[in-house]
Order: structure tokens, then sequence, then C-alpha cells
């Protein structure tokens, strides 16, 4: 015989904090760009081998950040607000993929994805008002 939850519950943590804020994925956008930047400065291999590795990691995790707002924080009416957020949110994830910051060292590819979260940061301070 098992057990069956009766409430069940989702965050971006394993307590339903209530703490969002898009500033955690731009950090981490912000590093990615520092990697890039660094990598081009460099002629050395292993440094530059390392700077993709960790840009590779902060780009994933620029991607777990905006999927924690995207699915734990915004709701539908935010959504009906502002019709463009899921293409922002859609946008902004793939500038942090393969196709986006984890398979180049375009700078302007990470400018890009730092404008994307800073659009998306604007409309998610407008519904905490």
């Amino acid at each position: 015989m098992g057990f069956k939850p009766t409430t069940i519950a989702a965050a971006h943590c394993d307590l339903p904090c209530g703490v969002y804020d898009p500033a955690q994925a731009k950090i981490e956008a912000q590093s990615v760009k520092a990697c890039m930047e660094k990598y081009a400065a460099s002629s050395d291999p292993d440094f530059k081998a390392r700077a993709v590795s960790i840009k590779e990691e902060r780009s994933h995790l620029v991607k777990e950040h905006l999927w924690v707002l995207w699915t734990d924080y915004f709701k539908p009416n935010h959504f009906e607000a502002y019709p463009n957020l899921h293409q922002l949110f859609n946008d902004a994830t793939k500038l942090a993929g393969a196709a986006g910051t984890k398979g180049t060292n375009d700078v302007a590819v990470a400018n890009n994805l730092i404008a994307k979260i800073d659009e998306i940061a604007e409309i998610f301070w407008a519904t905490k008002k």
C-alpha cells in the first residue's frame, strides 16, 4: 500500500519560497559574455577550453533561471496582459542554447541574450507593482 500526496507543489527550489528575480538569469548571462571576451583575448588553448566549458555551464544556468520564471512565476493573467511574453522567453532560452551562447563565442549573441532578459525583467517588475 503506497501513499499518495494530497498536495502537489512546484517551485524553483524544494520550498515554495516565492522568491523570483530575473537578475539571476542576467548575472549568468553577463558571466557568459565575460567568458566569451576572455576567450577572445587569450591565446592559451587550455584557458580557452576552460572559458568555453564555463560559458556553456553558465548558458545552461541562464536557461534554468528563465524556465523557472516562465513556468513558476508568470501566470495566465500575465501572459494575457503581455501577449509577447511567451515569445520573449522562447527567444531568450534559444539565445542561451546550442544555437545561441552555448554554441558560439560571439559576444553579439550574448548581448542579444542580455537584452531579451532585460525585456523580460521589465515585464516582471511591472507585474510586481
